[in-house]
């Protein structure tokens, strides 16, 4: 086992910590009924429907926002649609394989709903929905470890943009879909599958980025508490 796991760190890779920033770029689109946002929608780029659903993550808040996604925000308060906004609210894209397919659920939702009310084709909202497009803008940290240990002890001193970066954004990078954690435990061999098991239930559309680095801390020390490496 021992000269197993001395292969694996050999062939294994060091972690290189990066940091980065979304930033907004204006498309100049803009609705202001629900149906001009599902045309919108429809012909959007990959890079806007990304920033609707992930750059609030990012941006500083003063207050707890009640939905996370732009686009539930606006049909809430902009629309007064509480029905529809409740039913984009709840749209997580972890859960689907790439953005064209949370594209095709978000207009399904947004499709059943102008079948069911006339109203709501034609009905103004109180402020209109401004499209945005993000970049984001990668930071080398000069960081980096070689060792799951050495990991462990350095999540907790993680940016809240780094942890975004390395659990969320990498799923766009990485064949496989995952976070860059996941990724590099599995050069490590199968003694960290439990490791692996356990990062893979933390769903991170759902936390604040705070809550995600301490549920990803978490996770680390408690592997390295009960089995010693």
């Amino acid at each position: 086992m021992n000269e197993m796991n001395n292969q694996a760190k050999a062939k294994s890779p060091r972690f290189v910590l990066k940091d980065c920033a979304l930033i907004a770029i204006a498309t100049h689109k803009r609705a202001d009924t629900l149906k001009e946002l599902r045309d919108h929608i429809e012909n959007l780029s990959a890079d806007s429907l990304y920033y609707h659903f992930w750059a609030n993550l990012l941006l500083p808040h003063f207050e707890e926002r009640e939905y996370i996604n732009d686009f539930a925000g606006w049909v809430r308060h902009s629309l007064a649609d509480t029905k529809l906004a409740e039913q984009l609210a709840v749209l997580d894209p972890t859960t689907v394989n790439d953005l064209e397919e949370l594209r095709y659920r978000l207009l399904e939702c947004i499709d059943d709903r102008l079948d069911e009310s006339e109203y709501l084709r034609w009905s103004h909202a109180t402020q209109r929905f401004e499209f945005i497009r993000s970049q984001i803008v990668v930071f080398d940290t000069q960081t980096a470890v070689s060792h799951p240990r050495e990991m462990a002890e350095l999540i907790p001193r993680m940016s809240a943009s780094s942890i975004f970066y390395h659990f969320i954004d990498s799923r766009r990078r990485t064949q496989d879909k995952i976070d860059d954690f996941r990724h590099w435990l599995a050069f490590f061999g199968e003694a960290y599958q439990p490791l692996i098991n356990q990062l893979t239930g933390i769903d991170p559309y759902f936390s604040t980025l705070v809550e995600l680095r301490q549920q990803v801390a978490t996770d680390f020390q408690k592997f390295f508490a009960e089995d010693v490496r």
